[in-house]
């Protein structure tokens, strides 16, 4: 069965920039589209009048509003929408299970403060286990670099990456684009030279060589299985976050990876996806990995 892509509402000028941005990518994918909204009848234990109808009514009336903004601009998508009665975070992250992936909102605020992801955003990219895509918007319009290129960050070892490699290579593709494959590396402590540490590193002779050369490594299958995407490689000394945000400057997607493990505090997105989600200019995805 086809997944389709899924994209959260709650009526806010962003998330039916989300909802435009992700119609588009369901369009270019061939997939169907699901706008959800979540919406939980939860009596307050306070002496006010509450009526479950109307709460209930205009929540129907979110997807309607969602619905009309994507059929006027995209009449040809399948498109079905769903109140889902549950949490925000648990249906979000209960939709992302069966989707392709989730898109979500976010509110620009300026250079300086960056984006405005909030905590159900926060916790929904933290725990699924399915790629979430953050759309930026500013005045209810998508920030996004059209045209340019999938930037994507690698780390670590081939396998480490795949899944974030995989998703950047197929988006690139669906777009005819040029994939930009980021690793950023830094000079290691002091007290990790030893000559059984630094073999690898002497062998590819020195460090910066070393780091081009498991990038391309990395690389190397997916550009066997897409033989028709540019790509570019981009090693760059530096910290993750830094590198990657200046790379993805005109971007029209920014790519990056979460350890899906739990750690011993729960789930974490990282330090890297967190600076590309609050400062990218682009759309981001967090595509988690083992």
């Amino acid at each position: 069965m086809t997944r389709a892509i899924t994209v959260g509402v709650d009526g806010s000028a962003e998330s039916l920039a989300a909802a435009d941005w992700a119609a588009r990518e369901a369009g270019i994918r061939k997939v169907p589209l699901r706008i959800v909204h979540a919406w939980l009848w939860q009596p307050l234990d306070v002496p006010v009048v509450q009526d479950e109808e109307a709460q209930a009514e205009a929540a129907r009336a979110v997807l309607r509003e969602a619905g009309k903004h994507v059929a006027e601009r995209y009449p040809d998508l399948a498109v079905t929408a769903e109140v889902v009665h549950d949490t925000a975070v648990a249906a979000l992250l209960g939709e992302a299970e069966r989707s392709e992936m989730l898109v979500l909102g976010s509110r620009g605020h300026g250079a300086l403060m960056g984006f405005l992801l909030g905590s159900y955003g926060q916790q929904v990219i933290a725990g699924s286990t399915r790629p979430v895509v953050s759309v930026r918007s500013r005045d209810g319009k998508t920030l996004s670099g059209a045209g340019g290129e999938v930037v994507v960050g690698q780390q670590g070892t081939p396998e480490d990456c795949d899944a974030v490699l995989g998703f950047a290579f197929e988006a690139a593709a669906a777009r005819g684009a040029a994939v930009r494959a980021v690793r950023a590396w830094s000079l290691p402590p002091v007290y990790a030279y030893s000559p059984g540490s630094m073999v690898l590193a002497d062998e590819a002779g020195g460090l910066e060589p070393f780091e081009k050369q498991a990038l391309a490594e990395a690389l190397a299958p997916w550009r066997a299985r897409y033989p028709d995407v540019p790509v570019v490689e981009h090693v760059e000394i530096g910290s993750g976050g830094q590198v990657l945000l200046s790379a993805a400057s005109s971007a029209q997607l920014l790519v990056v990876g979460r350890r899906a493990r739990r750690a011993p505090v729960g789930t974490r997105i990282g330090s890297v996806a967190h600076a590309a989600l609050h400062h990218a200019p682009c759309p981001v995805a967090v595509v988690p990995h083992a």
